[in-house]
């Protein structure tokens, strides 16, 4: 097919931009361009310092060991232990390479021979340590302690398991559950604490405390004597077993048994816990189970709790007991 050229729009102007040119010129790197600037040098004179405050990284402090050797020589002294040997010396000896860049004062140091039977470390620590230990000195009372031997007997609370007494020991593992011994100890020094707190309780004639109990008025003053004396009151002094085939005939007989002290007292926490748990709850939070068995225990000291009833209704059984005894011993 021909190409035809159409005159119409010949006319029109056609656009054309000029070539970019190329700088052909090469600039110089930014490393050479720094290396030409002009430096101080020895001829000319150094810039006036700034009287603003250094740094904390200028004008730094020589190191330790040079400090040490102008010391020394200025006091006219041998040296300080500081150059009497350390582990960086011994691996300058082993590396020839690491000696010729090492401080003058090291290098000295290595050059000249050392005394003989002189050690590569420091011995003051050492040297300290025996003078304190030495069992000839004046000041060692008892030769090869360091201290004075402790006044036999120890007391009961100088051990750390048995630190607590006996009562709040037994006491607080009741309390514990869960293994939650922490909490335990938390609800018990709650206990004592209100126990401190509380008015001085008035103890009813009907039922009479233990023997060599204090006045009332000073139960308070003493938190752990005032728990250990309403446990002990109302603790049993024994408990039924039923013993089968004990008259013969496979019949079983309630037989007393007596009971030890720890016995004792764990049946006595064991009723006032009882009787603690299904009390009315009269306030809220983590101090409500512990102000729970506090009152109770302030309850049993004034007559007023239940815990005596249970106590005296166990003591009448063992008491109508005692003739199941005699039968028991005939047959062994």
């Amino acid at each position: 097919m021909r190409l035809r050229i159409q005159l119409l729009h010949s006319g029109r102007s056609i656009c054309v931009r000029s070539k970019v040119p190329e700088f052909s010129a090469h600039r110089t790197p930014l490393c050479l361009r720094l290396e030409q600037r002009r430096n101080i040098t020895a001829d000319e004179k150094p810039l006036p310092e700034s009287e603003q405050p250094k740094g904390p990284n200028q004008d730094q402090l020589p190191h330790v060991s040079e400090e040490a050797a102008i010391t020394s020589k200025i006091t006219g002294e041998e040296g300080s232990e500081l150059e009497q040997g350390s582990p960086v010396q011994e691996v300058l000896k082993r590396d020839e390479k690491s000696q010729e860049k090492a401080p003058k004062v090291m290098q000295e140091g290595l050059k000249a021979s050392s005394p003989k039977g002189s050690r590569s470390y420091s011995t003051s620590t050492r040297r300290c340590a025996q003078a304190i230990i030495d069992p000839k000195s004046a000041e060692v009372q008892n030769e090869g302690h360091i201290f004075g031997l402790p006044t036999l007997p120890l007391p009961s609370t100088s051990h750390l398991k048995h630190r607590y007494d006996p009562v709040i020991h037994q006491v607080t593992n009741l309390l514990m559950q869960d293994g939650k011994l922490s909490k335990a100890q938390r609800n018990m020094a709650m206990i004592l604490e209100r126990l401190r707190t509380a008015a001085p309780p008035t103890p009813d004639p009907r039922h009479p405390l233990i023997p060599g109990a204090p006045p009332p008025s000073h139960l308070p003053l003493n938190p752990i004597l005032y728990l250990t004396l309403a446990i002990d009151s109302v603790a049993p002094l024994l408990r039924i077993r039923s013993q089968k085939g004990a008259a013969g005939g496979g019949v079983a007989l309630q037989i007393p048994i007596p009971l030890r002290l720890r016995q004792r007292r764990r049946t006595a926490v064991m009723w006032i816990l009882a009787v603690a748990t299904k009390k009315r709850t009269t306030g809220s939070g983590r101090t409500m189970f512990a102000h729970k068995i506090a009152d109770e225990l302030i309850a049993i000291v004034e007559g007023r709790s239940t815990v005596w009833d249970r106590r005296g209704n166990v003591h009448r059984q063992g008491v109508a007991a005692r003739a199941n005894m005699s039968s028991v011993n005939r047959r062994r």
